[in-house]
């Protein structure tokens, strides 16, 4: 810098805040879809429709979740059949099964009412998730927090997965060892979405949904792929029923190359 004049070197520093600003700032709000609530912190029931191996990470992922200064995450007995995980008004349903050889590890749809989210459910295949690749603590703890964290408003934080791991579940990763649980970006994102408080709940008692449901076995019904990540695939869909009712869908593919041999 020997040849900079102080005002450069002023710019420089202004320019590098800016940058160093920029990446702190950024967002991973999808929409800024939230749950319609009168009042913060406010509860979101997680319906358990695990089986028993399962139950230590959804409990691990409430726990996490609820220690955002906005929302809270309880978990309730699932009252839906895990294989099918439909939607229940009110409420989060998660679930567990062997839902084959379709591509996806774990996968998460959230149904919305103008800009209001009115119920999601979160699946984990345990067609993947019985492979010596997937079937590690690791492993589940990464995809159903992130699912989970769907649910709430969340989009990813990053979506390559060969770059370095951000330290949140929210990342896209090939190595999912740091990236067990939210980050502090997380919850500072989840009070930016529930700054304001509404008129109304979508939080209400569960009740059978009468929206419309997804296939999750047939990518065709998930309707048009909003993005993509960095190996090329689909990483979020939304399917519009109109009358500003949707559906977004998120979506963690296995990989392949792991997949095919086990």
């Amino acid at each position: 810098m020997c040849g900079m004049n102080k005002k450069s070197i002023i710019a420089l520093a202004i320019i590098s805040l800016g940058a160093i600003a920029g990446v702190a700032g950024a967002t991973h709000s999808w929409g800024g879809y939230h749950w319609a609530r009168t009042s913060n912190p406010f509860t979101i029931k997680l319906g358990d429709n695990l089986s028993t191996a399962w139950d230590p990470y959804l409990s691990t992922a409430s726990y996490d979740w609820t220690l955002s200064s906005v929302l809270d995450t309880t978990v309730v007995p699932g009252i839906v059949n895990p294989k099918t995980c439909k939607a229940t008004a009110g409420q989060v349903q998660v679930c567990n099964s062997k839902y084959g050889r379709n591509g996806w590890l774990g996968i998460a749809s959230v149904w919305i009412s103008g800009e209001h989210i009115t119920q999601g459910t979160v699946k984990m295949n345990d067609t993947y998730f019985s492979t010596s690749q997937y079937n590690t603590p690791a492993w589940k703890n990464l995809v159903l927090c992130q699912e989970v964290g769907h649910t709430f408003g969340l989009d990813h934080q990053d979506e390559d997965f060969y770059n370095s791991p951000l330290g949140t579940c929210m990342d896209y990763t090939s190595d999912p060892t740091p990236n067990q649980h939210p980050n502090a970006h997380d919850y500072e994102m989840l009070e930016s979405i529930y700054a304001h408080l509404d008129s109304s709940t979508t939080l209400s008692q569960s009740s059978a949904s009468s929206a419309q449901d997804v296939d999750h076995n047939d990518p065709a019904t998930w309707g048009k792929a909003l993005r993509y990540s960095s190996d090329k695939k689909s990483s979020v869909h939304e399917k519009n029923f109109g009358n500003g009712s949707r559906v977004v869908t998120f979506v963690v593919w296995a990989d392949p190359d792991h997949a095919r041999h086990e």
